[in-house]
């Protein structure tokens, strides 16, 4: 049985794939137990090899994705070779990690014991990836569990099984044992049973899930009744401030690369602009030049910044919030007209303030709120007058103030004088508060996908008490 993905631009099916059912989780997990001992007992060498040659298998399927990612999201081709090299990069750091999992020997109080604090594989890791940043999230949801040595499941996104299958198909090129590397597609319809499935299922050791706060409660939930570890990275409100001494150009550039870099569809988007009142109208008239000089136009042609967004559910939620705080006293600096159902240009709400839903609720669409703060002080409570923490930035001119101010950010990630959007494979990735818990990237990620073991070693004949 197969399930269809429609072209979000034409209507057309960009896709097919396997509408799998919950009845099938027990076979895939159990083949993905069966490869885990040797994939495990490879050496690091060996498999770093192996994931140096996935790598250049998914660079080799460069216009496929492309193709992929604009029949499925709506993407433009920049945005498919962003995640394409990125991916990739993930890929090759996650080789490098091979050899970088180490332990450690503990020193005991005890005489002639050796104490060792060792980090091995767990198992099977489930990693459920969705479809903004398909490749990217895709990719990173296994590299790391894989050089760690666990066998992996991939559960595709509905939006995007074609892009997701993709990363699949080059993986099993670069060579990894039967049954290392595994993929799970389903119909929207049956994703509750077929994720409940996989978590319930006693071969799966961990989790991860990138997604919206919402879904990511309730795997959390369900995986909890397993006590089973989490990786959960969800959703984000990120604020960039402009303080009264900041370059104004370059927090321009900034806020308008993560405000709609993707359409807004990215979880560290630019959502709040918090500007020092002082600055506030000179930084409105910049932005405002800017970004309205940011058109949208169909992502197959590949002329304009501003793409499909990926269906008409994401427009009408953001029209939502823009009318809400408009009909509040807000202000529309720039926007326009949704075309074609999904070409919706970049929207700049000023004059936002706390009771507006602009605020408060994720847009994960092309709109940004433009937020006065009396000073510093007020910019920082603003920032943090969220429940999300994902990614936040802050522009000034005065380098160690903006390490002041970051330090005082309740964020997973801050950036000074950076855009809010950034993501390299080394960094430690991930939030607090309804953002989620755990890091993906570099060494961070060795902590989430092996288990830390104590082992001893007695050496001198033992003497006890009875």
């Amino acid at each position: 049985m197969l399930f269809e993905r429609i072209n979000p631009m034409t209507g057309a099916v960009a896709s097919t794939a396997e509408a799998m059912q919950a009845s099938d989780i027990s076979a895939i997990t159990a083949r993905a137990a069966s490869a885990f001992p040797a994939w495990a007992a490879m050496g690091p060498n060996a498999r770093r090899a192996v994931l140096m040659k996935a790598a250049a298998a998914l660079e080799s399927r460069a216009d496929a994705f492309v193709e992929a990612m604009m029949g499925e999201i709506g993407a433009t081709k920049g945005w498919a070779l962003f995640n394409l090299g990125l991916a990739a990069s993930m890929v090759r750091e996650a080789a490098a990690l091979t050899t970088q999992i180490s332990g450690e020997v503990i020193p005991s109080d005890k005489p002639g014991c050796v104490a060792m604090a060792l980090r091995e594989p767990v198992g099977v890791v489930l990693g459920i990836a969705p479809w903004n940043a398909p490749i990217i999230l895709g990719v990173r949801a296994i590299a790391v569990p894989l050089a760690c040595g666990n066998a992996v499941i991939l559960k595709a996104s509905e939006q995007c099984p074609r892009t997701h299958a993709l990363i699949i198909e080059a993986f099993a090129e670069a060579g990894f044992p039967e049954g290392v590397v595994n993929v799970v597609t389903n119909a929207p319809k049956d994703a509750a049973d077929v994720v409940g499935a996989l978590i319930d299922a006693p071969q799966v050791k961990r989790i991860n899930f990138t997604g919206s706060t919402a879904v990511g409660r309730i795997i959390a939930v369900r995986a909890a009744q397993h006590l089973k570890p989490c990786l959960l990275e969800l959703g984000g409100k990120a604020p960039l401030i402009v303080l009264d001494d900041a370059d104004l150009d370059e927090a321009v550039k900034a806020a308008a690369f993560g405000a709609f870099m993707n359409q807004g569809q990215i979880c560290m988007s630019t959502e709040r602009i918090i500007v020092v009142d002082s600055v506030a109208d000179a930084f409105a008239e910049k932005f405002k030049a800017k970004v309205a000089a940011m058109p949208v136009g169909d992502p197959r042609e590949g002329t304009t910044p501003l793409g499909a967004v990926v269906d008409a559910k994401t427009v009408a939620h953001c029209k939502s919030l823009i009318d809400d705080a408009l009909a509040k006293g807000a202000q529309l600096l720039t926007g326009g007209e949704t075309t074609h159902n999904v070409l919706m240009p970049a929207h700049v709400v000023a004059g936002v303030t706390q009771d507006m839903k602009l605020f408060r609720d994720e847009s994960f669409g092309p709109v940004v709120g433009v937020i006065r703060a009396r000073d510093e002080a007020h910019a920082i409570e603003l920032a943090n007058d969220t429940e999300y923490g994902l990614s936040a930035a802050v522009f000034t001119r005065d380098t160690a103030r903006g390490l002041r101010v970051a330090r005082q950010i309740k964020s997973g990630i801050c950036h000074v004088n950076g855009p809010t959007v950034h993501d390299e494979a080394q960094m430690p990735f991930g939030g607090v508060g309804a953002s989620g818990y755990g890091r993906f990237g570099g060494k961070a990620g060795i902590d989430s996908f092996t288990e830390l073991r104590w082992i001893t070693m007695e050496t001198q004949p033992g003497h006890y008490p009875i």
